[in-house]
C-alpha cells in the first residue's frame, strides 16, 4: 500500500464514521504514524509502507474512527505559534484561548520584571506562550492534577521556560505562601454548566477531563472562587484575566465587587461572544 491508496482509504473508513473533515485528517494522521510532514505526504504518494506503518495508521484511524480528538492521537496541539504535547489528562488548546494569551501579555510587556500566577495550568499553554514571548517575565502554574502539572512541565521544558515557571498541585491558591503578589492572575478555568455537558461534541464530551470542562455545577463556582480570592494574592492595581464561556458575562460581573474591583471589561472572541473578562484591582 503506498501514500496514495493508505490516505484513500483511511479517509473512506473516517468519512463512513461521520468524522467531519476525513481527508484533513487521514493526512494528518498518516504524517504522524510515518513521523514525515505534511509536504512529504503530498510530495510522495508512491511511498510505499512497511507493516509496521501500515498496522500504526490502521490503528490510529480506528481511535478517530471513535471520534478520539485527533490532537490526543497525535500527541500535539499548535498554539500561539508553538507545538504543545496534549494527553487526555489535559484541555486540547484552542485557538479562542489565545485571546487570553494576548491579553496578559498586553498587561505584562511594559513591567521590567513581571510576574503572573496561573490557576489551573493544564498543559501550560497560557503559561508558556506568555514566558516564551516575555524573556523577563516569571510564572507559578497550579493544578488539581499530577499528570496535568507533568504535561506542563514537559511543554516548559520543550520551550525553554521551566527555569522561570514554577509549578505546584494545589486546589486554585490553596497552600501558597500569603506574601507573595502577583501583577495578573489568569485562568481558563471549568465553566460549562454541568446541565450542557450532554450537548458537547463527543470529542469533548467522551474523552476531554471532566475535571477541566465543568464544576459539576452551574459552570461559575470556580470563577467565583478566584475572583473572590484573587485579590489576597495580587499586587496593587494587579490585574486579573478569566476565560469565561457563553451567556456567563453577565453572571460574572456580578462577582466583582466594585468597591475592591472597580468596573469588570468584557473582551469578544472572534464571534463576537465575551470570551476575556479582566478586572484591576484597586489600590488596597
Amino acid at each position: 500500500m503506498n501514500i496514495e491508496d493508505a490516505i484513500s482509504s483511511a479517509a473512506s473508513d473516517l468519512r463512513s464514521s461521520g468524522v467531519p473533515d476525513p481527508l484533513r485528517d487521514a493526512r494528518t494522521l498518516l504524517s504522524s504514524v510515518l513521523g514525515r510532514d505534511l509536504a512529504f505526504i503530498i510530495a510522495h504518494p508512491e511511498y510505499i509502507l512497511s507493516d509496521d506503518e501500515r498496522r500504526g495508521l490502521a490503528s490510529a484511524v480506528f481511535r478517530r474512527s471513535a471520534r478520539e480528538p485527533l490532537q490526543y492521537i497525535v500527541g500535539h496541539q499548535e498554539f500561539y505559534g508553538l507545538r504543545f504535547r496534549v494527553t487526555p489528562e489535559v484541555l486540547i488548546p484552542r485557538p479562542e484561548t489565545e485571546a487570553v494569551v494576548e491579553t496578559v501579555i498586553g498587561l505584562l510587556e511594559r513591567l521590567p520584571e513581571p510576574r503572573f500566577f496561573e490557576v489551573g495550568v493544564g498543559s501550560g499553554c497560557i503559561s508558556v506562550s506568555i514566558l516564551k514571548h516575555l524573556p523577563g517575565a516569571c510564572a507559578v502554574g497550579s493544578d488539581i492534577s499530577e499528570t496535568a502539572i507533568a504535561v506542563a512541565r514537559e511543554n516548559a521544558e520543550r520551550h525553554g521556560v521551566l527555569s522561570r515557571f514554577e509549578l505546584v498541585c494545589t486546589d486554585i491558591f490553596s497552600d501558597l505562601a500569603s506574601n507573595k503578589r502577583y501583577d495578573v492572575i489568569v485562568s481558563n478555568p471549568p465553566y460549562v454548566d454541568i446541565r450542557e455537558v450532554a450537548s458537547l461534541q463527543s470529542e469533548v464530551r467522551d474523552f476531554e477531563p471532566r475535571i477541566a470542562l465543568t464544576d459539576n455545577a452551574d459552570g461559575l463556582s470556580i470563577i467565583r472562587r478566584i475572583v473572590e480570592s484573587s485579590p489576597m494574592h495580587l499586587k496593587p492595581r494587579g490585574a486579573l484575566v478569566l476565560e469565561i464561556g457563553f451567556r456567563q458575562s453577565q453572571a460574572v460581573g456580578e462577582m466583582f465587587e466594585r468597591a475592591l474591583w472597580g468596573e469588570p471589561e468584557f473582551r469578544p472572541d472572534l464571534s463576537g461572544i465575551p470570551r476575556v473578562v479582566l478586572a484591576f484591582l484597586d489600590d488596597l
